[in-house]
């Protein structure tokens, strides 16, 4: 698990599941223009079903270069694609049909040629995966992908929840002591149950909306599917 080790005078800010529309989250990136003592949390699920998922890679390696601290959380899409490629993951053999020929075809990866994947890919879009955290504690919030298992205390946490739960987390309070910000279920809006959880993944992919948090001033931004456009409006985030 990350956590917060420093002493942040900026921003903080939480991105959703992007699931490879770059456009997208460029202009939510121009939107939000981060700046040195800023923070970005990415909450994972950058790769499948959407366009480019080599560029949205491309444009959060980037960012990491950038003067704020960019924090990258795993998705249970990159856990699968890890696992497809042959490295440490879970589930390989359903990455193809949840949206990772999609991200193969991204890279030049094609059907006669899905045992020469891994050459394909970057170098650093390899180190960029296998460098993913599953959580960042940074009270009073904690980021996961997918949620936590609310009978268990955060450090009872198995991962598998972490990347996959749903339901059970989503319908029922928690007792970690955190609110958890978290993607992976995609939603109509942003779904805030304070002071237990905020949800994220508005749908992009599916034609609605990538979601950014501000929690400063409590500030949401969003762009539609297909859109430039950022929009911002105002809502309590504690």
């Amino acid at each position: 698990m990350s956590r917060n080790k420093k002493n942040h005078a900026g921003r903080l800010f939480a991105i959703g599941d992007i699931h490879g529309c770059p456009d997208e989250l460029s202009a939510i990136l121009n939107a939000i223009a981060p700046h040195e003592g800023d923070t970005v949390v990415f909450v994972g699920d950058y790769v499948d079903r959407g366009p480019s998922a080599r560029d949205v890679v491309e444009l959060v390696s980037e960012l990491k270069k950038g003067p704020a601290e960019v924090i990258t959380l795993k998705g249970n899409h990159e856990d699968m694609m890890l696992s497809f490629l042959g490295m440490a993951g879970h589930y390989g053999d359903s990455f193809l049909f949840n949206g990772g020929a999609a991200t193969l075809d991204s890279y030049g990866v094609r059907e006669d040629n899905l045992h020469n994947a891994m050459e394909r890919i970057p170098d650093h879009h390899l180190k960029f995966l296998k460098d993913l955290s599953l959580s960042y504690l940074r009270p009073p919030y904690l980021f996961v992908h997918a949620g936590v298992l609310p009978t268990r205390q955060l450090e009872e946490q198995d991962p598998e929840d972490l990347l996959w739960i749903r339901q059970e987390f989503i319908f029922n309070p928690h007792e970690i002591g955190a609110i958890v910000v978290f993607g992976h279920t995609p939603m109509r809006g942003v779904m805030i149950d304070l002071p237990y959880k905020l949800g994220i993944d508005t749908g992009l992919v599916y034609g609605g909306k990538l979601t950014c948090l501000e929690f400063n001033e409590g500030v949401v931004y969003q762009v539609g599917r297909g859109s430039r456009q950022v929009r911002a409006r105002q809502t309590p985030l504690r």
